[in-house]
């Protein structure tokens, strides 16, 4: 074996970070890189006295060798057997393979690295660099302690430039139909960072050092050997004193003296004192970057709590792994508590198939002392907490919000709570942001009724503590800046460091203008532009985002996004200006109607196009793809100008560039030139000319400026909609409906994460097409979204529903309230009923069934009535959402009588108006009979009517008297005598009231009445004898 003299700037890098308890960085090119992480490991075990440093391996699929020791050791006695070696002390011996047996190495995929959360590693490689993330590089590189050292393999290369255009793995997440090629910008970024870092060498597989490491590197010295008395801080100094002042204070002041940092120690002491009082309604949140000792502190308080009678504790983290370090240090502090194992205590070990066994369980049995417990439980499982006195919540940043909110609520136990706002995920600040800034709310109001009333509250009280000392890794860690400076991790912290608002006061709208930012330059890790890349992450960060070090790759590679930001006038062109508010866009749509129709009939969607894909699955709708759209992913505004109208002002000018309404008459001949670089200003690389032993790297120059006015810029894409995709909250969805944003889609099972539903909302571009398809897209969605009401989406406040259901973009016919579609949905008993209730003589629970019909019929616009909000609140909360009154009163903060009294003024509206269409409608019956009658003018007058009818009468009757005189002879009832004979008789009157007239008749005539009566006479006898 041929031996090699390694360049001893290697070992004072190592030596130095030993010396100095920070971490160091090699980046090894080449193949063979693999063979020289034994050399590494070696000169790193040798420069410190302690055991052999543990190793982290992480890799995306296969190694090149096999992690089993006894298949190793197989492949060994074959390989010394071909050979005729004896394997022992001789030359054969392979150094790579003495390493893999005689190191505790963990190997990992890099889809597990979230198993390694909470645990510590002398050395970490990370091999297959095509696989890398900013997730995966934080999360490991986290993970080594003070003094140890990150290892980062490349492939064989001509230059490190390569780099700039290799494709990663995750790039084809971020491609879709109508954009195929990604720009790695974030690879360059992370290589000329390595320039910057002070103790990083990049070396190639000789373990040549290469010139483009940092200058620092290059010219390292080694530090001078600290004495004992030099080597204690005035942190240290004063955590010594505490552990002095409660010495004699025990089992604390025992637990004290095991912190490492004054931070640690004060922390520690305020969990015991929260242990000590046993307020039970209390959480304490511990939140820190990575490596603050954390899980160390909550370690030695759950031992004081033992020492202190607690006897159910509960712990709980995204997974067994996470607890190592907890429960190493809650034996670590039994040790200090005179605990002895199998005498005081039992562990109970996991019973997975992993090699490694991690504790689940301790069980206390001290002898005179009553039973104590110390478990872990999954987050989802609050079910088993019903006798917890003390619950413990690690990583809580990495355990889905809701899980963490009904571990919260109702909770009559003591509960620390510890997470990683930073370092790691972006998860926390989701955590920071939501659960506590709520827990905040409830604090302070129950400190708020303690002091005005006696009365008890179900909120908790909440105590904030930070751990700022590092105690894996020294103060002020060159890795930590580096990567907190690459992901922008620490861009929260201090935001008057990053952003200074002007102190002349708020810009006017007017006076505000919006502007591209030049990705190419704003990754370019140019000074300037890295100040500007804080500044709008700090925006991104700050906001009522998930963020995670993975969105900054994306930001800067994904094909199809660009970045707006809203700024003011502005006045000095030498100094940056501030961001008022920051807009990251994504162009969709633009798809194959056949792509979408393929897709979608064989159950899958392409990568991307989030809008397209879903409305198209929702509706059914392959046409819908074929429209180009702009989804605004991110809209941030500043903290101090919050709620000023900057948001809605950006929106504005963002749609006017997409109208079109934004061009620059004058400059409108130059806008090709001046939109993107020119050829000659992009550097072309040759690899032949740049070999690795010679290469210095440093940032690209002829960029274009940062800044690029709309005017300036072509529009380059015809966009059809703007569209939005959040997490639902009544506060956004009011944001984006005051911008005339509609709703068309909403997820029916909530984000494991925030515990939101996902709702997708559009705008169109063009005002003079009204798009009718989003308007019947809104109606489809509204009719959907009323039938839901019921299920996943109860738990919506009676506002927000509101907010759903109704929009006043477009305008929206009432259809005709009649008596057929009240005959469809209503019967005269239920009428009937709601009758009896408008007038108080049954109860409302009568009624309760016809609620969701009327609920339905007036959100669908077929129930023409004007409502009040609380009522239609009242409406929707117990005919849509099923909810009780008592629901509604604390929701609507008003008491049941008002509630029911606004019920009941509602009934009633409903029931005047099914009366007075019932009422029309009857009414129209009537007037349509008369219609359907001949009516004509009269052509007499009534009197001649009355006489033309007389003299008929007349002819009638005398018609009727000769048949009967004719039928009949009625001249013996005849009075004799004519008129003249008459007046003579009555003058010679003799004897008074005696007169007498001579008769005198006519012989025919009594012949004919004669023989009239015999016939009469005979017929009557006949009729007789027929009876006999």
């Amino acid at each position: 074996m041929v031996k090699k003299k390694i360049d001893n700037r290697i070992r004072i890098l190592i030596e130095n970070g030993i010396k100095s308890f920070n971490r160091s960085l090699i980046v090894i090119v080449g193949d063979k890189g693999r063979d020289q992480v034994v050399i590494l490991h070696h000169m790193l075990s040798k420069a410190q006295v302690k055991a052999r440093p543990t190793v982290l391996w992480c890799y995306k699929k296969e190694l090149d060798f096999s992690t089993h020791r006894k298949k190793r050791m197989k492949q060994m006695r074959k390989r010394q057997q071909a050979t005729g070696s004896t394997g022992v002390g001789g030359d054969d011996d392979n150094p790579f393979e003495v390493f893999l047996s005689s190191t505790q190495i963990h190997y990992t995929f890099y889809s597990d690295t979230p198993k390694i959360l909470g645990r510590t590693f002398g050395m970490c490689v990370l091999q297959d660099f095509e696989a890398l993330t900013p997730n995966l590089l934080a999360r490991t590189v986290e993970t080594v302690e003070g003094g140890g050292l990150i290892v980062i393999l490349l492939q064989t290369m001509r230059s490190l430039k390569q780099l700039y255009t290799l494709t990663m793995d995750v790039h084809a997440r971020y491609r879709t139909e109508t954009h195929r090629q990604t720009e790695p910008r974030f690879n360059e970024r992370f290589i000329l960072s390595l320039s910057s870092c002070e103790q990083c060498l990049i070396v190639d597989d000789q373990l040549n050092i290469l010139p483009c490491s940092s200058n620092t590197s290059l010219n390292i010295e080694a530090l001078p050997s600290k004495t004992e008395e030099n080597s204690l801080t005035l942190e240290q100094i004063e955590l010594k004193k505490l552990c002095y002042s409660l010495k004699e204070t025990q089992p604390i002041g025992n637990l004290i003296e095991c912190c490492k940092t004054l931070d640690q120690g004060k922390v520690l002491l305020k969990l015991l004192d929260s242990i000590t009082d046993k307020a039970f309604r209390h959480t304490c949140s511990i939140t820190a970057s990575r490596g603050r000792g954390k899980s160390a502190a909550l370690g030695l308080a759950i031992a004081g709590a033992i020492a202190f009678g607690y006897s159910n504790i509960y712990v709980t983290s995204p997974a067994p792994e996470n607890l190592k370090i907890l429960f190493e240090f809650i034996l670590k502090g039994f040790n200090v508590l005179d605990y002895q194992d199998h005498i005081d205590y039992d562990i109970q070990y996991s019973s997975n198939d992993h090699k490694e066994k991690n504790i689940i369980q301790l069980t206390i049995h001290r002898p005179k002392q009553h039973r104590q417990v110390i478990q872990y439980i999954q987050p989802n499982e609050p079910s088993r907490l019903s006798q917890c006195e003390l619950l413990i919540i690690d990583e809580a940043a990495a355990i889905p919000l809701p899980l963490v909110k009904q571990l919260l609520t109702g909770a009559n136990y003591l509960i620390f709570l510890s997470s990683t706002i930073n370092g790691y995920e972006g998860t926390g600040r989701s955590l920071s942001l939501k659960l506590l800034e709520q827990l905040r709310k409830q604090s302070a109001v129950l400190t708020t009724a303690t002091k005005t009333t006696k009365t008890t509250t179900n909120n908790r009280t909440l105590n904030e503590l930070e751990l700022n000392e590092p105690i894996r890794y020294g103060v002020n860690d060159p890795i930590e800046l580096w990567l907190n400076n690459l992901l922008c991790l620490d861009c929260c912290q201090d935001p008057s460091k990053f952003n200074k608002v002007t102190s002349s006061g708020c810009p006017s709208l007017e006076s505000c203008s919006l502007y591209c930012i030049s990705r190419d330059t704003l990754f370019s890790y140019n000074e300037s532009s890295e100040k500007f890349l804080r500044r709008l992450m700090y925006l991104f960060v700050s906001s009522h985002y998930k963020n995670s070090p993975n969105d900054l790759q994306m930001l800067s590679d994904a094909p199809g996004h660009d970045i707006y930001c809203l700024l003011g006038p502005i006045i000095d062109s030498n100094q940056l200006p501030d961001i008022l508010c920051a807009i990251q866009v994504c162009y969709e749509g633009d798809l194959s109607k056949d792509i979408v129709a393929r897709q979608l009939t064989h159950g899958q969607r392409g990568s991307g196009d989030l809008i397209p894909w879903t409305i198209a699955q929702t509706y059914q709708d392959y046409t819908f793809g074929k429209m180009s759209g702009v989804r605004i992913v991110r809209l941030a505004t500043h903290p101090d100008y919050q709620r000023m109208g900057y948001g809605t002002k950006a929106i504005q000018l963002l749609e006017k560039y997409f109208q079109g309404h934004i061009v620059n008459i004058d400059e409108y001949n130059n806008l090709e030139s001046s939109s993107s670089p020119k050829a000659d200003q992009v550097e072309i690389i040759d690899d032949d000319d740049l070999p690795l032993l010679n290469e210095k790297l440093h940032p690209r120059r002829g960029l274009p400026p940062l800044l690029e006015k709309l005017s300036e810029r072509r529009l380059k894409h015809s966009i059809d909609y703007l569209g939005v995709s959040y997490g639902l909250s009544a506060d956004l969805l009011k944001f984006w409906k005051k911008n005339q944003f509609l709703p068309i889609y909403l997820r029916q099972t909530a984000s494991e994460l925030t515990g939101e539903y996902s709702c997708i909302m559009l705008k169109t571009i063009h005002q003079s097409n009204q798009a009718p398809w989003l308007f019947s897209y809104y109606q489809d969605f509204r009719r959907r979204l009323i039938s839901l009401l019921g299920f996943q989406f109860r738990i919506f406040t009676p506002g927000m529903v509101l907010n759903l259901i109704q929009q006043a973009v477009y305008p929206e016919i009432k259809e005709e309230f009649t008596v057929s579609l009240i005959e469809q949905n209503f019967t005269d008993y239920d009428l009937r009923r709601l009758e009896s209730y408008t007038r108080n003589l049954v109860d409302y629970h009568l009624i309760l069934d016809l609620i969701p019909i009327l609920a339905k019929l007036f959100y669908l616009n077929r129930l023409p009535i004007q409502l009040t909000v609380v009522q239609m609140a009242l409406l929707s909360g117990i005919g849509l959402q099923y909810k009780t009154i008592e629901q509604l009163e604390n929701e609507l903060n008003l008491p049941q009588s008002q509630l029911l009294a606004l019920f009941n003024k509602l009934i009633k509206k409903i029931i005047d108006l099914i009366n007075s269409v019932q009422e029309n409608e009857l009414g129209k019956t009537f007037v349509n009979s008369l219609d359907t009658a001949n009516m004509q003018p009269l052509d007499k007058s009534l009197r001649q009517e009355l006489n033309e009818v007389a003299a008929t009468i007349r002819i009638r009757q005398s018609e009727e008297l000769d048949r009967l005189m004719h039928d009949q002879q009625l001249t013996k009832y005849a009075v004799n005598g004519s008129e003249e004979v008459w007046k003579g008789e009555l003058k010679n009157i003799s004897d008074p009231g005696v007169i007498s007239i001579p008769r005198t008749l006519n012989k025919r005539k009594d012949i004919e009445i004669e023989s009239h009566f015999d016939l009469s006479k005979q017929k009557s006898k006949k009729k007789k004898n027929k009876k006999k």
